[in-house]
This record gives structure tokens, sequence and C-alpha cells, in this order.
């Protein structure tokens, strides 16, 4: 759907100053790069006591309601990494002091949070007492803070900008990634970040580029003047470390999703609960199945209950070939990338019947099927919610005499999951008995005509051992229950499921998207949550030229915002003229254009999907009870979550986790860091990291 531009602020708030990792430049050895990182969390010299002090893994924000901690704000989170909010305009919001900030518990000094956002360096006025208690607490205990946006000056350790710098607009200007960035919270990147130009008549950046000064390190800047003026820098004065971002962002934007990770890890020092990864898996639907194709006549599917005109699938249907059953076998294996096919078997058992009895297709894919993941779609793909009354528009849901609504059997939904499934192991293909994807995600509650689910619906997921069922993450973007069952929500991708070729494409979305004096629908002029395109696009190169790169910017930001959920898509974006392609291609592309080889894509299945927004939601709720106690003293992180709650734990390489009896290596290496759900093993009630030491 057409969006409208988020603009970040062009004012800037005042000065920030930045803290910095202690990573020495150039490249190193991964686990000394920790350590040296670690070496910069003991408390300052002036301030160490004989007792090490207790560091809790509690992030502190303190919100001006700006976009730019509102951004990071949602990039905590997100990845579940707790946090305390203080709103300045609250007029009963506790004042910051030594007693907000610290206290001694079991004899032990305390810090209540492991680092500070702020809007800027002087949130609560430079000469005031809560940035002099604010000050002393992170000086006393070693504690970053984030300027969330500030400008160039010498107060956060730059130049004014009219000292060979820059202020203005951001908009396209390609940033680089610093030898010291690379080597410290930015080292998942690449290289080089360009800011999003979505919209040249619309100013979408805007930002300070200075020179540093003694104690600044920079990490991202951009060319100026034959030179290098800083965007991202690091500040170290005064006993204190600031991160310091002198540019304005909202919490969607490229360059500020690309640098998220690396400002939380530079916050928490790269030790913190949360995790975050960048997901993508992409579900092809109706394999094996023809797709009905829109009519730009008619300016509808023929075959939907609102269409008038012929059935589109007995007159043209769209579906994929041998040859484009080779051409996704061969992109798959250039592109390092693996496909879902969500198939209906009987679909293609019908095709064939209707075929003189052989289907190639079906003969090429199954010959393939240890390329792909598959996931059950149901025998024939039926609606398999309320018993549907087509005699009128919009379909209504049939009722008995008695006003009841009629619902499709339980063994008609057990019979299409059961039959499916049998289908693909008849075949050798592997599939998960616990996924299915119903057709148009059926069986769930439809708007505004089923506002339930199928009551029989739990029961034949429960008969067949289906524990994760899709839904579109459009209507119900939250993993809920059906019976023992869970949801998982997909994406719906905007190449649309009736058009085989890039005219056809085109036709739809400006249908769709012009107002009617345009000659559309008039859809986008009633709808608030869309906007119209100015003029409708040109049918031979607006696909190319306006689609796919929004499309793949899209998807790309639910990639960069440790989103799991899949996106879903359809055979017939694989046939004809193959539209899907160009679009994974320029995600692949970016993405990979903008990290390093240490970060690569996770492309999970739907099971592991499933787990994965259960294992939120639970930590979630842990965290909103106050129930998780996590801590740091010295080299040692301890955590202690409720029962059955596994809990999301980053830690630098290196890390060991001790067990009942010795230790282990700490979780998974992902963007330079360990990171792991993690649980109290045997016969103990916390989780105990043991971190590298230089």
């Amino acid at each position: 759907m057409e969006s409208g531009r988020i603009r970040a602020p062009r004012t800037a708030h005042r000065a920030r100053t930045a803290p910095r990792t202690g990573t020495p430049r150039g490249a190193r050895v991964a686990v000394l790069a920790a350590a040296a990182l670690l070496a910069t969390v003991v408390p300052s010299a002036q301030a160490v006591a004989a007792t090490a002090p207790r560091i809790d893994l509690t992030v502190l924000v303190v919100d001006d309601g700006g976009s730019a901690v509102e951004a990071i704000t949602a990039e905590l989170k997100g990845s579940g990494v707790p946090y305390r909010r203080i709103d300045l305009d609250d007029p009963n919001r506790p004042v910051l002091d030594a007693a907000f900030l610290s206290d001694t518990v079991d004899g032990r000094p305390r810090a209540k949070y492991q680092g500070v956002v702020l809007p800027h360096e002087s949130a609560f006025g430079p000469d005031s007492s809560e940035q002099t208690a604010l000050q002393a607490y992170e000086r006393t205990f070693g504690i970053p803070q984030v300027d969330a946006y500030t400008w160039s000056h010498p107060g956060v350790g730059l130049d004014y900008t009219d000292q060979g710098g820059y202020s203005g607009v951001l908009d396209g200007a390609t940033a680089g990634v610093t030898a010291a960035g690379k080597a410290g919270p930015f080292r998942y990147l690449a290289g080089s970040l360009t800011f999003e130009d979505n919209d040249p008549a619309i100013a979408e950046s805007y930002g300070y580029a200075g020179r540093p000064r003694a104690g600044y390190t920079s990490y991202v800047d951009i060319p100026v003047d034959g030179g290098r003026a800083s965007l991202v820098g690091e500040y170290a004065a005064d006993g204190r470390r600031e991160l310091v971002v002198t540019f304005a962002y909202n919490q969607y934007q490229r360059q500020f999703r690309s640098l998220a990770r690396g400002i939380v890890e530079w916050l928490t020092q790269g030790v913190h609960l949360g995790q975050s990864r960048n997901y993508l898996s992409v579900h092809v639907d109706d394999v094996f199945a023809p797709d009905a194709r829109w009519d730009a006549t008619l300016n509808c599917t023929p075959g939907d209950f609102d269409c008038v005109g012929d059935d589109g699938e007995g007159v043209n249907p769209i579906r994929m070939t041998v040859a484009d059953a080779q051409y996704a076998a061969a992109w798959q294996k250039a592109s390092g990338f693996t496909l879902d096919m969500v198939y209906n078997g009987g679909q293609g058992e019908q095709w064939k019947t209707e075929h003189g009895g052989t289907d190639p297709l079906t003969d090429r894919l199954v010959a393939d099927r240890a390329q792909y993941r598959w996931i059950n779609h149901t025998y024939t793909h039926p609606f398999l919610g309320c018993v549907q009354d087509n005699t009128v528009v919009p379909w209504q849901c049939a009722k008995d005499t008695a006003g009841n609504t009629l619902w499709v059997s339980r063994s008609e939904l057990s019979a299409q999951i059961r039959d499916n499934h049998n289908w693909a192991v008849g075949k050798g293909i592997s599939v998960d008995r616990g996924e299915l994807v119903t057709g148009e995600h059926s069986g769930l509650k439809t708007l505004p005509q089923q506002p339930v689910d199928n009551p029989h619906l739990a029961g034949a997921l429960a008969d067949n051992g289906v524990k994760w069922t899709a839904s579109d993450n459009s209507r119900e973007p939250q993993q809920r229950a059906v019976g023992a069952a869970k949801t998982v929500p997909r994406h719906p991708m905007n190449v649309y499921y009736n058009v085989g070729t890039a005219a056809e494409m085109t036709d739809e979305y400006n249908w769709i998207y012009t107002a009617r004096a345009d000659g559309g629908s008039g859809i986008c002029e009633s709808n608030p949550a869309s906007t119209c395109l100015p003029a409708p696009l040109d049918t031979a190169t607006g696909y190319a030229d306006r689609i796919v790169p929004q499309e793949a910017r899209t998807a790309l930001s639910h990639v960069l915002g440790n989103d799991p959920r899949p996106h879903y898509v359809h055979q017939s974006n694989l046939a004809e003229e193959r539209l899907l392609y160009p679009v994974l291609d320029r995600v692949l592309a970016d993405y990979r254009a903008l990290f390093a080889a240490n970060t690569p894509l996770v492309n999970p299945a739907q099971r592991d999907v499933g787990t994965e927004l259960s294992r939120r939601t639970a930590w979630d709720q842990a965290l909103a009870a106050g129930k998780v106690t996590a801590y740091r003293i010295g080299g040692t992180v301890t955590v202690k979550a409720p029962a059955g709650v596994t809990a999301p734990v980053t830690a630098p390489e290196g890390t060991r986790k001790r067990l009942l009896l010795g230790s282990a290596v700490f979780g998974s290496p992902y963007a330079g860091t360990r990171s792991a759900w993690t649980a109290p093993e045997l016969l103990q009630s916390t989780v105990t990291l043991t971190l590298p030491t230089a």
C-alpha cells in the first residue's frame, strides 16, 4: 500500500555528547576486541572501590517526545532490552538524583542503569542539579550516554559546521563507517550506507557534520571539501563517554535501522538482555494451483465474487511452467536463498486430470523437492471459515433458518489438512506436520463478514498435529492462540496474486492507487491509510521504476527491524514475467551492500518464526511484570527470569555459560557478538555468564 513519507525534524536539539567503545583501531581478533570493549565498562579509576559495583542491565531513557529518542526506544523494545522511560514533559516525573540512579544492595554499590539515552547532551539544562547528578553517576560507575540528536559544536567534541563541516539535507548522501566504527560498535556493517531519498520533492533527513576535536572518535562520517566530517562518534571527556549523533532520523528510516544495532551495542558495551537478527523468509502460496488473472477492461478479477465476467481460472489462468520451476531452482542456488513452497496437492491433481493426465510442472517441482522448504496449504484451497453466501456482494456468512451461522465442518477442515500432507509424503516431499497455511488464511476470523474463528478450526488443527497456522499480518499482526496452536503472522507483499506481467501489475496498481479523476477506483481517496499517486504509472515502466524499489524498500525495512514474520506471494509471481525476482534481487543486493559477512540473513522456517514470537511474548510479559533480575558484577553476568521463561541475552565473543560442572561457549555468533535464548541449566536457578577479559 502506498503510504505517506515520514520526515525527520529539521530543527536540531541542543548539543549532545557521545560515549565511546574501547576497541582500538584496525582489525583485531574477535575475542581480543570484545575484551578491549569490556575493559571500558570498569568504573573510572577515581571511582574504583574495593568491592566491584553491581550494574543492573536496564537502560534509562529520558524522552523529550522527539523522533530520535522514540527511534532508539523502539529498538530497545523490539530487541527485548529492558528500559525505564522518563518523560521530560511529565510534571510528576521522578527527579534524577543520586538516590534515583544508584543505591547499595547487600553491601555492594549498585548502578540501577547500564546506559543512559538523552535527547541531547544537556537535556536537563547544563547547570541543573539533575544534569550534575547524572554526570556524577556516569563518572562513578563508567556508564555511557547516547545523545540521540544534537548539532556539531565543541561541547560534543566537534568543530562548528562552518569550520570545514556541513549542515543541511542529507537525502541521498553516502556515509562511510570509519575504521574505528568497523572495529567497534558498527563491525557488522560492510562500510557505507546511503541516506534514503524516497521523494526528491521532500527533505527527509537533515544533519550537522563536524570535524572531530581532541577526545572525539568518529564512527560514521561523510566527505566534505576534500576531508571527512563526522555524523556519529564517541566523545570522551571529564571521565565520561558519550555517543554523539548529529543527524535527525526516525525509527523507520534505513540509515537509522542500519545503525540501531550498533547504538545499542555501544550503549550497553555489548552486554545486554535481548537479541536481534535480520530475518527474511518468503512463502510462495498456491504452488501446483492456477491463479486467476486481472482483467484490465473490467478492472477486476473474473472469478471473484464482485467481478462480472467469466471464471478467470478457466479462461486464462496463471500457472508456473517447467521452465519457471527450473528458473526458481537456479535462482535459489545463485542467490543463496531458499523459498518456502506453500502447496495445494489436490489442485495439482485436478490440473493433471483436466490436461490429459500429465503435469510436467508437478514432476519438475517434485524432482527438485529437496531444494525447497514445503508448507501445507490444504488439498484444494477451499474457504474454511463460514459457509459463504455468494448471492450478495460483498459475500456474507450463510445462516440456517434459526439465524445461526453455518460453518465448514471439522471433518472437512481436517480432511483438507490431512489429505494434502499425505499427498506430499507420498511424493517424497519432506513437510512439517506442525505447519499450515489455510487458503486465504480462512478459518481464522475474517472481518467484517466473519468476526470470529470457525469454531471447528482449533479441533481440526489438533487432529492433524498443527502447531503453527499462518495469519495475515495486515489484519492480525500479533500472534495469538487457536486452541493449542498459535498463529504466525505473514506480511503480504505488494506483488499481486492475479498478475503475470508487469503491465498487468501496473494496471491493477493504478486502479487501486489513482484518484477517480485519473481513472482509478478512488480507494486511495477514501482510505486514510493510503495516498494517491499524482498520476497513473506508465504500464511499460511503472513496475520496474516505481513498484519494485518501493516494495523492496518495504521488505528490507522489515528485515532491518528484527521482524521474523515471513512475507508471502503466490506461484503466479514466479510465472510468465516472473515478477517476484526483481524485488527479491533488490532486497538481497541492498542487504549485502549494507552488512558484513558476520551478519547474514536469517531464513527461518514457519515453526522457527512461531517459536521466536512466542518467546518474545513471554519475555515481554515477564519484563512488564517486573519479574526479571539481571546484573553484571565485574566479569560475571547473572540473569534470573520466571520458571519456564527463556531469556534473550547478548554478550561479546569469548563469553562462557556456567554449567553445573565447568562451562561452555555461550550462544551463537551474529553481527560480531554472541547471543541466545537461554535458561538455567539443570539444578540451577539463574543463568550465569563469564565475560572475556583482556
